[in-house]
């Protein structure tokens, strides 16, 4: 596959989909339940224990969204700082939903011994994790079950295998179950990445497979439970991405979050003792907001 002839018709395509969302052509239907093809992130209040809003509801409110905080210090024995921070708005009507993430892990511990091999023992906070991402999608809604949906996402880590990761893709998103308790969907299609090896610092372009799927399941009047899974395999290496997280609801707008994310590359330098899986535990307060 030629990655620079399919390149400008992903773009264009994209590109033009937000665009089309605020043409006067596309009236909201009168009568017809919001889908559920999710393209990146899906913020919702997780105090919210009814049915899912009406698209009446939606289009009246506009852009809602949640933002997450963590952060954890340790003095003693053992010094440490981490922090972590995740932003996500939604917008949705009869005919449009629009999805905006963004994304950030920075950490640092204290280290011993000869940092600069010049025979002299010290000690000094070294930087352990710095992660950012961000992404956007925006899908068309064919019905209330099917979807096309554009999405692109920007990833820098400077711990990874593969420093930077910028990936954009075309799919077909399907509502598998939606009810008041439970949702499913899931989306699939080819895209195109362009990544950064750590190591040789070569940059690298290969047509990808994107595929996503996520399970929103509400165990109480207060308590969700939430599965995403992000897979991009492509001839270089293939990423996949879970994110599992279950979140408690003190107030409409407040919540306590803990998550677990598992993130996997097929391709790494096993000789320098790069390793294939990282997880990272999480414990945040919750913000949603309207």
């Amino acid at each position: 596959m030629n990655l620079r002839s399919v390149l400008p018709a992903l773009l264009l395509s994209c590109a033009a989909l937000p665009a089309l969302a605020a043409g006067p052509g596309d009236p909201p239907r009168s009568g017809e339940p919001a889908a559920s093809a999710d393209a990146a992130e899906a913020p919702e209040s997780p105090a919210h224990s009814g049915p899912a809003p009406s698209v009446a509801d939606a289009s009246a409110s506009g852009w809602t969204g949640t933002g997450e905080l963590g952060f954890a210090l340790s003095r003693g024995n053992a010094r440490s700082e981490s922090l972590n921070t995740r932003l996500a708005f939604a917008r949705e009507d009869a005919q449009w939903k629009h999805r905006l993430h963004a994304a950030a892990l920075r950490a640092r511990s204290e280290a011993t011994g000869d940092l600069d091999g010049e025979g002299v023992a010290e000690r000094r906070y070294e930087l352990s994790a710095n992660r950012f991402e961000f992404g956007g999608s925006s899908g068309y809604k064919f019905d209330p079950r099917h979807a096309l949906v554009g999405s692109a996402r920007y990833e820098h880590d400077d711990f990874s295998a593969w420093e930077e990761q910028a990936t954009l893709s075309l799919s077909y998103g399907r509502t598998v179950v939606e009810n008041e308790r439970t949702t499913l969907s899931g989306e699939i299609g080819p895209g195109l990445r362009r990544a950064r090896n750590a190591e040789t610092g070569e940059r690298q372009g290969d047509a990808i497979l994107r595929a996503r799927a996520e399970l929103s399941h509400r165990l109480t009047g207060n308590t969700q439970l939430v599965n995403t899974l992000l897979v991009e395999s492509g001839s270089d290496n293939t990423f996949a991405q879970n994110d599992l997280a279950l979140s408690v609801a003190m107030s409409e707008a407040l919540a306590l979050k803990a998550g677990l994310q598992t993130r996997h590359n097929t391709d790494v330098d096993a000789a320098a003792g790069v390793r294939k899986t990282d997880t990272l535990t999480t414990l945040n307060l919750v913000y949603s907001f309207r």
